[in-house]
């Protein structure tokens, strides 16, 4: 499922107080779905690491009360009111104890005397068996207790929301020109690093940092590994030297086309983010020049920067000339 998919299925879950275990491999973004439809549910978030656990600790430690009958006190991280999420994260990672521990907190809402208040939901998340991570098979008792949702990249999904993160251009040229590096992950390699969502947010984050030349190409190969790091490298520095994007709107009949699918991919990203009421004219006649592709590249990102462009009366002509591709 899509990050969008795996969206709309938690707003109708929660609601309803329905657990869910969502599968994914490292660096996708499990958690922050997790807390992105928590937050549009106006709901409060308690994130648990269940590898950190210890199977006595949910349930508490004893007190022996006035009558000299001994009771449980849960521990402070569990909610005593109000609605929420309450995130099991990594929950396959923990030994076989602590999630047996989480058999009846899932179930039955309790754990001890402990009892979850009506307004919140449990949700789990961890890595599948064989992306290589530390993982514990799941007891079928506990398995059965969840809804289970399988977790996949979309490039378009991740390129909206690195957009709205306001994330460096270059990369995001980069991950629509080679969009199987947006997640590249072997199990069978022993890479410390590869490209990831969450690898590429580093990378972007360190490249805005604006770090020094000479140990730019390092850092991106800690984050994204060497080969990824390598392709980046390469297109990067030809995203650094694009025709000024302001040139090519201004003169776009006669503007020049480069010839690398690389530039083009980039020019195309670059001339996107510039798209407006104002703008949209000179965009389609430059997508009108453009191969098929990357003509439908270019509008289609344009439409999605400025939903306006398609009440340009150029984009109705190109649109019924291109219906063949668009289709």
């Amino acid at each position: 499922m899509t990050p969008s998919q795996i969206k709309a299925s938690l707003r109708t879950l929660i609601p309803i107080r329905q657990p869910v275990f969502i599968w994914g491999p490292p660096g996708v973004g499990k958690s922050q779905v997790v807390a992105q439809v928590a937050a549009e549910l106006e709901c409060e978030l308690t994130d648990l690491r269940a590898v950190l656990l210890d199977p006595v600790d949910l349930r508490g430690i004893p007190s022996v009360s006035a009558d000299g009958t001994a009771r449980w006190c849960p521990p402070a991280f569990l909610p005593v009111s109000g609605r929420g999420v309450l995130f099991l994260d990594e929950l396959n990672a923990a030994p076989p104890l602590v999630q047996a521990a989480c058999y009846q907190l899932i179930l039955d809402r309790r754990v001890g005397e402990y009892e979850l208040p009506e307004g919140w939901t449990v949700i789990a998340a961890g890595n599948r068996e064989g992306d290589r991570a530390v993982t514990h098979r799941m007891p079928s008792a506990l398995s059965n207790r969840f809804v289970h949702l399988d977790f996949e990249v979309d490039v378009d999904q991740w390129l909206d929301w690195a957009a709205a993160q306001g994330l460096p251009d270059e990369v995001r040229a980069f991950v629509r020109y080679r969009p199987n590096l947006l997640h590249s992950f072997d199990p069978k390699r022993d890479d410390k690093a590869f490209p990831s969502p969450r690898s590429w947010e580093f990378a972007a984050r360190m490249l805005a940092a604006g770090p020094a030349p000479e140990v730019e190409a390092d850092l991106l190969r800690g984050a994204v590994g060497p080969g990824a790091a390598a392709e980046f490298i390469g297109f990067a520095r030809i995203h650094r030297q694009l025709p000024d994007p302001d040139a090519v709107i201004d003169r776009p009949d006669v503007a020049e086309i480069p010839e690398e699918p690389a530039t083009l991919y980039a020019l195309c990203g670059a001339l996107a983010r510039k798209a407006g009421a104002d703008t949209a004219g000179s965009i389609i006649t430059y997508a009108s020049r453009l191969p098929a592709e990357f003509a439908v590249l270019l509008v289609r990102d344009s439409v999605r920067t400025a939903p306006c462009v398609v009440e340009c009366p150029a984009f109705s002509d190109w649109a019924t000339a291109n219906s063949d591709v668009l289709f």
